[in-house]
């Protein structure tokens, strides 16, 4: 059977279904109705496990033409393991849970506000579709941008994204919260690997966390991602490997290891670390727990234990988004609506045909590019210079500069000239120069 073919068996057809479109502000959802029933049997289609005997099939077919260790980059997957959502989008899962930043930020304590970081980087991790599904790749000079304007204290947030390389992919990211002078900065590069029986996304990249009332930055990189039960068993992902955070102001950092279930022995989702002094190596808490759970922490000099965060207590703060008919060809909502109204239908033929025609379009860019000898450059990212050491594992920063003693509405009024991100704006000409022109 041919992978059309394969493709057109997950389909789910039939008078009986219902698939309202994706929400122009919210996020996108798919409710999916039990035909026979009549009762809802999933919110969104990124939680529905589509990876089925037909599609586990469809995977070997082509996964069983790989060697372990090569790099799976270049490897078209189909699109029933894909979320809904491009990459870009997907790095706002960090900001969901705003006020557990805003909690760190208003703490006195050095040590206890390092401990909040922790605990809001922590919680960030179990926000992600229950079924095994990994973002769109986002295609050259892609961008992102969204909004908060419901934060505690009738406060504001901002983001931004571009992918600033395509081959190694490379997200690049911002936000601020102008108000609490909070802002991150920061670089996702995944690289993928085939295993055998399962799969790595390799999370290289750095982001830098700017608490100016305390003067502080938290650097921080990311656990890696593994699929396990490609080519036989049932599909999970898991996190896996070292995390950590560290604060030069005040000499403290924590190594979290988050555990991957041996093949005998262990458990699933376990993490373990400490928190200590950069310069003595004392140590100051434990932590452990499940990090999509409940996470403990135990202050080591007293004794007592207590819960960091219970993920069932989350109530996520999704990010606002300037209506589809408003956005700029490249912004990944309407760059990649097709392939995501199909995917909420859970037509995975057309989503195939669909986001063949974006990747094809980038191919075609890429070769007139060389044709032209044009050389392609980020608009809302600059490339860090050599006189900042401190920005250097980022490589690239939002182009235009910001002094976090300025008052909240200089701050504001400067980030919404760098893209639009409210309603009612449009790119226009001047997006279009390189950042390194603007940065100037």
């Amino acid at each position: 059977m041919g992978l059309t073919s394969k493709l057109d068996k997950l389909k789910i057809v039939g008078d009986h279904h219902h698939h309202p479109g994706a929400d122009a502000t919210r996020g996108h959802s798919a409710d999916v109705v039990d035909g026979a029933a009549g009762a809802p049997v999933a919110t969104d289609t990124d939680d529905i496990d589509e990876v089925d005997n037909e599609g586990q099939s469809i995977l070997m077919s082509i996964i069983s033409q790989l060697r372990p260790g090569c790099d799976l980059s270049k490897i078209t997957l189909p699109t029933f393991i894909l979320e809904k959502k491009s990459m870009l989008e997907r790095i706002t899962n960090f900001f969901e849970i705003p006020e557990l930043l805003l909690a760190a930020n208003t703490e006195s304590d050095p040590v206890e506000r390092f401990v909040l970081i922790t605990r809001w980087y922590l919680a960030s991790w179990h926000i992600a579709p229950k079924a095994v599904k990994k973002p769109l790749n986002p295609v050259l000079g892609e961008v992102f941008t969204c909004y908060w304007d419901d934060l505690p204290g009738k406060q504001h947030a901002y983001y931004i994204a571009e992918q600033t390389s395509h081959h190694p992919p490379k997200s690049s990211y911002f936000y601020i919260c102008p108000e609490s002078k909070i802002r991150v900065d920061g670089v996702v590069i995944p690289k993928s690997r085939f295993l055998g029986n399962s799969s790595a996304a390799l999370m290289d990249g750095w982001g830098h966390v700017t608490l100016g009332q305390h003067n502080e930055t938290y650097v921080m990189n990311q656990p890696n991602v593994y699929c396990r039960g490609i080519l036989f068993g049932k599909m999970r992902t898991e996190l896996g490997d070292h995390m950590v955070i560290k604060c030069e102001k005040t000499g403290l950092e924590a190594d979290i290891e988050f555990k991957t279930k041996g093949f005998i022995s262990g458990t699933y989702d376990a993490i373990a670390g400490t928190i200590k002094r950069s310069s003595t190596g004392e140590e100051l808490y434990s932590i452990s727990g499940k990090w999509n759970e409940v996470m403990d922490i135990k202050n080591l000099s007293t004794g007592k234990k207590k819960v960091l965060y219970d993920t069932a207590t989350s109530k996520l703060d999704k990010p606002k988004v300037r209506p589809i008919n408003e956005q700029w060809e490249f912004e990944s909502r309407k760059l990649w609506k097709p392939t995501v109204d199909a995917l909420a239908q859970r037509n995975h033929e057309v989503a195939t045909e669909e986001k063949f025609k974006v990747e094809d379009d980038q191919r075609q860019r890429a070769k007139k590019r060389v044709d032209d000898g044009v050389e392609w450059y980020p608009k809302l990212f600059r490339s860090v210079h050599q006189d900042e050491p401190e920005l250097q594992d980022l490589e690239y920063v939002i182009y235009k500069p910001l002094d976090l003693n300025d008052p909240p509405k200089v701050l504001e009024e400067k980030v919404l000239e760098i893209a639009p991100i409210l309603p009612g704006q449009h790119f226009e000409d001047r997006f279009e120069i390189p950042a390194f022109k603007k940065s100037g």
